[in-house]
């Protein structure tokens, strides 16, 4: 591959012609190297956002694009050097696999011989050797995935940008195409921009997160660092699940905390069935495999969500109490667990 390139973003913004705001003017450097996840909610810019960097649209006057020293603010997409993966995969249903492959290498004139070699490359590389010569419709959707990888990263590019590429495959596909995904983009050492409206592909994908909001970036940090630090309530909300308790029953129970509401995970929650904490009631039960979610209520009808142990055996109904063991303020945004936990899955 050639060698990484920084992405600089400076004062890019885009209106649309009826005067909507997509994108505020945002400033974003992107380390040669890595990958940036894009991470929001639909609607919040992030695609535009990509498509700036692509050249597919251009932004509002005075922003800036630069891949390292060079300035491709007003540079065509197909003189940037990008190679985009967007959700649809756009294949070619008349060609071969190889073919796909090897279609932006044909138009860019390279010769016959060097094609094959390097199409062969690309297909060893996300091991579809023996799939050369099936015709895209024979193939899975995780194949077809591989496909539109392979015949991105076959051009060389700069860039690599890559727009919702796993929304459309089932749940089991996608968490197995993230870790392998993961380990090629850090094998190919390229830089790359991956939009998604999903916090675990982001968190699993990404070097860093951006994490957007309404065409505003609300914050960009390592996955972990906006875990525990989120800088926004909307951060804190996004990444995961946030539970807020308010009112006396707080100072009744958590008498270490200050002021009438707090925050917390529900990884953050012990429960227990012989009243040494919080009153509460099971509302809902959920058994999902490596742990169980409740949905639990207070007697002034507040809810919080809390995890378990997958052989815990309480079923709604059932009167439990809680304990907490990082509730925080809900003002102090700056931790929502301890710094010496780690993460859960």
């Amino acid at each position: 591959m050639n060698d990484a390139l920084s992405i600089t973003l400076t004062g890019c913004a885009k209106t649309w012609p009826d005067g909507t705001r997509a994108l505020k003017p945002l400033n974003l450097e992107i380390r040669a190297g890595e990958t940036l996840a894009l991470l929001g909610p639909s609607g919040c810019g992030k695609t535009t956002l990509l498509r700036l960097i692509c050249g597919l649209e251009q932004g509002d006057a005075g922003g800036v694009i630069r891949f390292g020293e060079d300035d491709v603010t007003h540079v065509a997409p197909e003189s940037r050097g990008v190679g985009v993966v967007f959700q649809g995969y756009a294949l070619f249903p008349n060609m071969s696999v190889a073919d796909n492959v090897g279609y932006g290498l044909k138009i860019r004139g390279i010769d016959a011989t060097t094609r094959r070699e390097r199409v062969a490359e690309m297909l060893k590389l996300v091991e579809l050797e023996a799939l050369a010569e099936r015709g895209i419709d024979q193939l899975s959707g995780g194949q077809r995935q591989r496909v539109a990888l392979a015949r991105a990263i076959a051009i060389e590019p700069r860039v690599l940008l890559l727009d919702e590429p796993l929304t459309a495959l089932d749940a089991r596909l996608r968490q197995q195409l993230q870790v392998d995904l993961s380990a090629l983009l850090r094998r190919l050492g390229i830089t790359c921009v991956i939009v998604t409206h999903d916090q675990e592909e982001a968190m699993m994908l990404g070097d860093r997160v951006a994490v957007m909001s309404a065409g505003h970036l609300e914050q960009l940090d390592r996955p972990e660092a906006l875990y525990r630090a989120p800088a926004s309530d909307f951060v804190a909300e996004f990444l995961g699940t946030r539970c807020t308790l308010r009112g006396p029953l707080i100072s009744a129970y958590l008498p270490g905390v200050t002021g009438d509401s707090v925050s917390f995970r529900p990884h953050e929650v012990s429960l227990h069935g012989d009243g040494r904490g919080l009153p509460c009631e099971v509302v809902q039960r959920f058994y999902l495999g490596d742990h169980i979610r409740y949905e639990l209520t207070l007697a002034d009808g507040q809810r919080f969500t809390a995890r378990a142990a997958p052989d815990t055996a309480w079923q709604p109904g059932a009167r439990l109490s809680a304990t907490f063991f990082d509730a925080r303020p809900t003002h102090d945004t700056n931790r929502f667990c301890s710094a010496d936990e780690d993460i859960p899955c």
